[in-house]
């Protein structure tokens, strides 16, 4: 009862503000309003998006340092908050050098479209009961295909630079996202069937029971789950898998020959991916908004709580562990990983037929 209360009150609340808003522009033509208002829930998510990129970096600079032994940032502003803003002041300063040679034009667009399918697939992500952007019954589906978007980017830089240090960087970024991109689909594909729909909101929703934390999908799917989550840090080059930023042996990988803005979009779609697969993983495997005890009310605290504690795995594991080498990269994901997921369909798929409790019975 205190569950649906609280739906009840945050979905008028949701109402009630569509209402004025469409009040406030009720001398404007309703296509216009009503494109007014899609911006402005695409502002709603894109702007604590962007602030989040660029306090993870404060945060990963001070955990690090705190696991190192080491201070951290701590000169600009309150023991360094504003330091944050000071690089990007500092990156919108630098001039952007585009090598001779290079493809202007294709040099120009890979930044873009390395960032901007990790913001478009924010458009499907349930944040709690009814607050979603574009509830689309293949949002799974949406998300799946706009995050294999990104590898095309890191190609055109490589390639778009006319530089072989880039071009082979890109080459071994590229081999590595593919690789683990198949990994992460058939992850999806055993939730898919855990679920029974393409809809980020009811797979969510599926995963509430009377079993609370061991009912959501982490624990059937376990194996998935921990596929899934090591195949997104590879897939956004992060240590340990980031061979294609190996400074001691291509100087930095793709985007060696970018300085500036050019070079900021690249290590926000970074950050911006670490975000959106924490959020994926919260999503699919760890109930979304929902609270892992009844007596506590959902909400969109728990969702951000959640994807919190990925980006602290994922801040944790540069930390601690060594770069791999690429065949063992290629060997993880291509001899382990691959063989895995497709056993563990099977065997949900069986559990799912024969409604084997206590997941999947009715």
């Amino acid at each position: 009862m205190l569950g649906y209360s609280i739906f009840k009150v945050k979905f008028e609340g949701i109402i009630l503000i569509k209402d004025l808003f469409f009040q406030v522009f009720e001398f404007l033509p309703n296509g216009l309003t009503f494109t007014l208002w899609t911006a402005t829930k695409i502002m709603a998510i894109c702007l604590p998006v962007m602030i989040s990129v660029a306090y993870i970096t404060f945060a990963e600079r001070k955990i690090i340092g705190f696991i190192q032994a080491r201070v951290g940032p701590n000169r600009v502003g309150p023991q360094g908050w504003l330091q944050p803003i000071a690089d990007a002041l500092k990156l919108l300063t630098k001039e952007v050098v585009i090598p001779n040679g290079a493809n202007k034009l294709l040099f120009l667009s890979a930044p873009v479209l390395a960032l901007a399918p990790s913001l478009a697939a924010w458009a499907a992500i349930p944040f709690d009961y009814e607050l979603v952007l574009a509830d689309i019954n293949a949002g799974l589906l949406y998300v799946l295909a706009l995050t294999s978007l990104g590898v095309y980017g890191i190609i055109i830089a490589g390639w778009a630079s006319n530089s072989k240090y880039a071009f082979l960087g890109a080459m071994r970024s590229a081999a590595q996202i593919v690789s683990y991109e198949i990994a992460m689909g058939f992850a999806l594909v055993g939730v898919l069937i855990a679920a029974g729909s393409l809809s980020l909101g009811e797979i969510v929703i599926r995963q509430n029971s009377d079993l609370g934390f061991f009912g959501w999908y982490w624990a059937p799917l376990f194996p998935l789950f921990i596929i899934y989550f090591i195949s997104g840090v590879a897939e956004t080059n992060r240590a340990p898998f980031d061979v294609s930023e190996g400074e001691s042996e291509i100087v930095a990988g793709f985007h060696v020959e970018y300085a500036g803005m050019a070079f900021a979009l690249f290590f926000l779609a970074e950050y911006a991916n670490m975000i959106l697969i924490s959020t994926l993983t919260a999503v699919l495997f760890m109930g979304g908004w929902l609270s892992p005890v009844s007596w506590f009310p959902d909400g969109i605290h728990w969702l951000l709580l959640k994807i919190s504690f990925f980006l602290y795995l994922f801040l944790w594991f540069r930390a601690t562990f060594p770069r791999y080498r690429y065949d063992q990269i290629m060997r993880l994901g291509w001899k382990v990983f691959l063989p895995i997921t497709i056993l563990w369909i099977v065997v949900i798929s069986a559990a799912v037929v024969y409604e084997i409790p206590p997941w999947f019975h009715k």
